[in-house]
């Protein structure tokens, strides 16, 4: 811990110990900081923005493949959800730019995740979607594309 006396408690307070480490920093005063815990939290912030692009591209790529695999079904539920993770997908790589030299991994995660999901609710025997993302990346993002 830093060098404050009463300092409030990493373990304790989160939302009070960053208000006051914010103010150690905005303030010089570096010394008194916990910059271990500090070091922490920015890795864990960094591993949480790359778990937010795996969680929307899951739920991206499982509506693609239930529009795609039971186009019986579609409807304009599907067409909007598709249409928001896209939009929040792009505000979410314009926010964190650094994001967008890794989603093609991302991709393969998040299609690993939507594929039980999309076999949940679509009811289609197993083996019958494809193992692999099938879309490229253009496609994924492009808010014109919807697989036939």
């Amino acid at each position: 811990m830093g060098a404050i006396d009463n300092a409030i408690s990493y373990e304790s307070d989160g939302y009070g110990w960053a208000m006051e480490q914010a103010a150690l920093l905005r303030d010089g005063r570096l010394s008194e900081a916990d910059n271990e815990n500090i070091a922490q939290e920015l890795a864990d912030m960094g591993g949480s923005l790359r778990s937010e692009l795996v969680d929307r591209l899951s739920v991206l790529l499982c509506h693609l493949l239930k529009w795609q695999f039971q186009p019986s079904h579609r409807g304009n539920s599907w067409r909007l959800t598709i249409v928001e993770q896209r939009r929040r997908l792009a505000a979410h790589l314009a926010d964190n730019p650094s994001l967008k030299r890794l989603v093609p991994r991302p991709i393969a995660t998040g299609f690993g995740y939507g594929l039980p999901t999309a076999l949940r609710e679509t009811g289609v025997r197993e083996g019958s979607l494809p193992e692999t993302c099938p879309w490229n990346e253009a496609q994924i993002f492009s808010e014109q594309f919807l697989p036939d």
